[in-house]
């Protein structure tokens, strides 16, 4: 079944609560839900077919093109529940390689927060190689001293996973008690941090710190990933614990590590 314009901008605003249901139902991010909404928003209110909306963005970046073609089929599939018949070619990933920090840069960058609780926020986002949206979900219950492991409940996918507990963060984490309950990161009035708080702690941490790369929540994983490779480690065991669902995903890392780069250095 076809729903034209018209009918779309009638009924937007069932539509939009519709999406946001089916987003938590699905155990979505809060981002990822944030960018459906605002997507489908806009393209209701364009009055365009789908086809037109998508084309009319074909100049974006390949992830914003992905993320409109990914919410036009989750609105038409799972609210609409009709087929989605637009087959948009995705463009395929531009090879960029991930912006790292060298060990020392981590070290720099803990050492200048004075603030505990940011330290350990970002302790465990390196330490951890935990994305956004699972660092700020995490609440003390996850973190198993015994057997020295954290037990991440909202991921990606909704895939939990088992990661290993760095001696690094457990000693920051006993600064706080082991009997502390809730959120371990929660804002100010106790709910979850947002992301572009925990962004700008990195940042400001960075820029404090005197590292002149752009550093985001994200550059921390990518170190994590990066250093764990280059010091041996096999890299389906790193897949497992970013919680990669693809083996090529984790590969690009390859390309970021030195380790092989420093052997052909010393042939010469």
């Amino acid at each position: 079944m076809d729903f034209n314009a018209k009918e779309l901008q009638v009924n937007k605003n069932q539509l939009l609560e519709r999406l946001i249901e089916e987003t938590k139902l699905r155990k979505y991010s809060s981002q990822t839900a944030k960018a459906y909404v605002q997507t489908i928003s806009r393209f209701i209110d364009s009055g365009k077919t789908a086809r037109e909306f998508l084309l009319s963005n074909a100049d974006k970046s390949r992830s914003t093109v992905r993320t409109i073609y990914f919410a036009l089929s989750f609105l038409y599939e799972k609210v609409l529940n009709t087929r989605f018949r637009e087959k948009f070619p995705l463009a395929k990933n531009e090879g960029k390689t991930p912006q790292v920090l060298n060990k020392e840069e981590v070290e720099q960058l803990l050492e200048a927060t004075l603030n505990i609780k940011h330290k350990l926020l970002m302790g465990v986002m390196y330490y951890g190689g935990l994305r956004l949206d699972e660092v700020i979900s995490l609440r003390w219950t996850d973190f198993d001293y015994v057997r020295g492991t954290i037990h991440l409940k909202t991921t990606k996918g909704s895939k939990e996973r088992v990661i290993f507990l760095h001696p690094k963060i457990k000693s920051l984490m006993e600064i706080f008690g082991k009997k502390a309950e809730g959120l371990v990161f929660p804002s100010g009035r106790g709910g979850k941090l947002s992301q572009r708080t925990v962004e700008l702690v990195v940042r400001h941490a960075a820029q404090k710190a005197g590292i002149k790369k752009r550093v985001t929540p994200h550059t921390l994983r990518h170190s994590f990933a990066t250093h764990l490779l280059e010091a041996g480690a096999d890299i389906r065991s790193i897949q497992q614990l970013l919680g990669h669902k693809d083996l090529k995903t984790t590969q690009i890392y390859t390309h970021v590590a030195n380790k092989d780069i420093n052997k052909l250095a010393n042939l010469l």
